[in-house]
């Protein structure tokens, strides 16, 4: 298509070893846009389609600043955003225009939306046959579940991991939820593995082949919980919820320290429960047959963390920590956010960022994961969640030569 004179300019191409990979987001709320957030923080070119006017739900959730949810400033961070009423039937050429354009699609409505809105597969190969569709669901695209609603916290449930956040000795009381919507986000991170993938395989075994993925939430979570599948089929086992431990290694548990803060000790190999008991003024312990090994202090952990939770009361958690560096056991506070904004490991290795935000001015972001060393490409921050249709210029002066004029028409009918 051609581009117009009055195109307004593109924002800068952030830097990363993704770079030159273009990523539409055609998702809201948390799973799709965290998939490709962790994208375009490795440089890909994500453009971002959100309703009109309202753009993202997440614009508004959090704490907010002068009216805004300052959540958006990193969640939507590096990415171009574009507003486009999918089911208008003026859309259609711009978003099979941004189809064309696209290397991945990556979407997270219900089973059935891409179809009803003209946008299924099929339609998808016939604009563009090299691209990737990822689509990120409660329960699948497929499966007697598949039109049921759901959340993460639902995909949780049904993954299996709420039932071992529950509390051990206190079944009146509901299980406990992670305190984030860790559900979306290991479906994020189960779609940009699944897209990378799919890349190699088109890109470098040289398919050319776009892929369908299907990343469900409730299979992100259940895909977590180690061997537990395996021991209920062979053995009848049913994982039980184990509080601050967990039932396959001892000592590894959480202990409360005379300041009242709490402190993880993983101990569980036998040359590290040596260094602990040391550390402790029990050089003797593991001589005692119940604390010789794994497999027997599993059988008395409850003993074990009794005399561990005794000798931790009589310290204040930043000496005990201290006590037990020093001898190499792996142990650290259970930190706040507060805490983690002022440690230093945290700032040496830019997990702690200072990014400007024309919204709020300098905001604080968490750094990108993974870090790559620096003979090429890193990942960086180039810019913050932007503004609602921020890019709509750009975008559609680009790749739809649609000028500014008729661009505040489409948006007088709601198009855009």
């Amino acid at each position: 298509m051609r581009e117009p004179n009055d195109a307004a300019p593109a924002a800068p191409a952030a830097p990363g070893p993704l770079r030159g990979l273009k990523v539409l987001e055609l998702g809201h709320f948390i799973a799709g846009p965290f998939c490709t957030r962790l994208m375009a923080d490795q440089g890909a070119e994500v453009i971002k389609v959100e309703p009109p006017k309202v753009g993202d739900p997440i614009r508004t959730w959090g704490n907010t600043q002068n009216g805004r949810a300052l959540w958006w400033s990193c969640h939507g961070r590096n990415k171009k955003c574009v507003t486009l009423d999918l089911r208008h039937d003026k859309a259609r050429p711009m978003l099979e225009a941004l189809v064309a354009w696209a290397d991945v699609i990556v979407e997270n409505f219900r089973p059935g939306m891409m179809e009803r809105i003209g946008l299924g597969f099929d339609r998808i190969q016939a604009i563009n046959p090299r691209c990737i569709l990822a689509r990120i669901s409660g329960f699948g695209q497929d499966g007697p579940y598949r039109d049921k609603v759901a959340f993460g916290v639902v995909g949780e449930a049904l993954g299996g991991i709420r039932f071992l956040t529950a509390h051990p000795d206190r079944p009146e009381l509901p299980s406990v939820r992670v305190g984030v919507s860790i559900g979306d986000s290991l479906a994020g991170i189960y779609a940009m593995a699944g897209i990378l993938a799919a890349v190699y395989e088109r890109d470098v075994r040289g398919t050319g082949r776009g892929r369908v993925l299907d990343i469900a939430l409730y299979e992100a979570v259940f895909s977590l919980l180690e061997g537990s599948l395996t021991e209920y089929a062979a053995l009848g086992i049913v994982r039980q919820p184990a509080g601050s431990g967990v039932p396959t290694a001892a000592p590894t548990d959480t202990y409360r320290c005379r300041d009242g803060q709490w402190l993880c000790i993983a101990a569980n190999a036998d040359n590290l429960f040596a260094r602990l008991a040391a550390a402790m003024g029990m050089p003797d312990l593991p001589k005692d047959e119940r604390f010789a090994h794994n497999r027997s202090r599993l059988k008395h952990v409850a003993a074990l963390n009794a005399l561990i939770g005794g000798w931790a009361a009589r310290f204040d958690a930043a000496e005990a920590e201290r006590l037990l560096e020093a001898a190499e056991v792996p142990v650290s506070r259970i930190y706040t956010i507060a805490d983690i904004a002022a440690d230093p490991h945290y700032k040496a290795r830019g997990m702690i960022r200072d990014v400007d935000d024309p919204a709020f001015g300098r905001v604080v972001h968490p750094g990108i994961v993974p870090r790559f060393d620096d003979r090429g490409e890193r990942g960086d921050i180039a810019w913050a969640g932007p503004d609602v249709g921020a890019h709509n210029a750009e975008v559609y002066g680009r790749l739809c030569g649609i000028d500014a004029r008729a661009l505040a028409a489409l948006a007088g009918e709601g198009v855009i």
